[in-house]
């Protein structure tokens, strides 16, 4: 285990009905509001509605964009900033998941960074200098944007998608209510399900040894996914069950589990490039090109991923070769994921081999192409490409 620093001040205000009292919360950071949000679903379900009950009811100014995309777009960054600016806005609240959270982020950055927002996002030796206070109403588990420290954005100028990352960037609070989520579409329940696994996998394989403990705490949440991921799909409106993906989602991505160990993150940054080309869901993304990343490197560190395979998917150690226990979770794996009514091809999406390779060096682009791309093993331009080709 290496050292280790954790920190994370978000405040998780969790259950029914929670999202009533977000009005005395914002009230404590700021006085006047931009209250961010996606599409009408939040309009629809009254969620958009008791939320500006709560911000009135404590005299606040509320200044509104939304308009949100998944693979959320820096056009609409740029936007939020002028209206930010035109209106003093002092408090960005975020309602909604993932996209909404990060493109929140990127607005508070640009409000208090000197250059560009984008170059923040584009070099990675570029550190933000400070961002506007961030709060979150959370209406889908996946991303673990409502306490991370990064925001995710795509220049559609080339089809980039990049992160920054910065502890000014982690929200001051997140109000939790697994009610709102009844009614989304089975879609986005399993595509946040597999962005949730998919975080906890790449936190998985590590290089670093003696992290027995939060090997153990990781193998639960996945197996807690594993589990009630097929259940929420079925009973959509199972309180508990979706509870259950709601609080894992946040302590799968709020750096808990980042603890003592180095993940990787290879997989992200492979799948970025996938969602910025063909403008597919990140969750969907992701369970194409985990199966085929795990294919290409198991060999690195066969121990470990032997060790998933019979602690996570209970593959039996009677099959006596390493190389079949760990075939066979795969296959598990992508099982679960069909299971879910998730892709695990490119030729399940459409995606033939017109753009792999120059996805392949838009992994490493404004990076230090030296060093390669991951922790577990260095990936370099050619590595990514043939995963791409396993993917397809």
């Amino acid at each position: 285990m290496i050292n280790f620093e954790y920190y994370n001040p978000a405040k998780i205000i969790f259950g029914k009905g929670v999202e009533n009292g977000v009005g005395r919360e914002v009230a404590k950071y700021g006085k006047r509001v931009l209250l961010h949000y996606g599409g009408g679903s939040i309009k629809r379900n009254g969620l958009y509605d008791r939320v500006v009950t709560s911000l009135k009811a404590e005299g606040l100014y509320v200044a509104e964009l939304g308009g949100v995309q998944p693979n959320p777009r820096l056009s609409l960054v740029r936007k939020g900033v002028e209206i930010c600016r035109e209106n003093r806005i002092d408090f960005i609240l975020a309602v909604g998941g993932g996209s909404t959270i990060d493109s929140s982020k990127a607005i508070a950055a640009a409000m208090r960074c000197k250059d560009d927002i984008w170059d923040y996002y584009l070099y990675d030796d570029k550190p933000i200098e400070g961002a506007l206070p961030v709060g979150v109403v959370l209406t889908i588990p996946a991303a673990g944007s409502e306490s991370s420290d990064s925001s995710v954005i795509t220049n559609e100028d080339g089809n980039y998608k990049r992160y920054i990352g910065g502890e000014c960037l982690i929200p001051k609070f997140a109000f939790m209510n697994p009610e709102v989520t009844f009614t989304m579409p089975p879609h986005q329940i399993a595509n946040g399900c597999s962005d949730i696994v998919a975080h906890l996998m790449e936190r998985y394989f590590t290089r670093v040894k003696h992290v027995d403990f939060t090997d153990r705490l990781i193998e639960g949440a996945i197996r807690t996914i594993l589990y009630h991921g097929p259940m929420a799909l079925e009973n959509p409106t199972d309180y508990d069950v979706r509870a259950e993906i709601m609080w894992a989602g946040t302590v799968a991505h709020n750096n808990l589990l980042n603890t003592g160990r180095i993940g990787d993150w290879a997989s992200h940054d492979i799948e970025h490039e996938l969602s910025a080309q063909y403008d597919i869901a990140h969750g969907a993304g992701l369970s194409i090109v985990f199966p085929a990343w795990m294919k290409y490197v198991y060999k690195t560190d066969i121990d470990k991923f032997v060790q998933f395979a019979v602690r996570v998917f209970d593959v039996s150690l009677a099959f006596d070769d390493p190389e079949k226990i760990v075939f066979e979770m795969i296959a598990r794996l992508e099982s679960w994921y069909r299971k879910m009514g998730l892709p695990t091809r490119l030729s399940d999406v459409g995606i033939g081999e017109e753009h792999l390779r120059e996805m392949a060096e838009k992994c490493l682009a404004e990076r230090d192409g030296r060093n390669g791309l991951g922790n577990f093993r260095a990936l370099h331009v050619e590595d990514i490409y043939r995963i791409y080709k396993l993917a397809l």
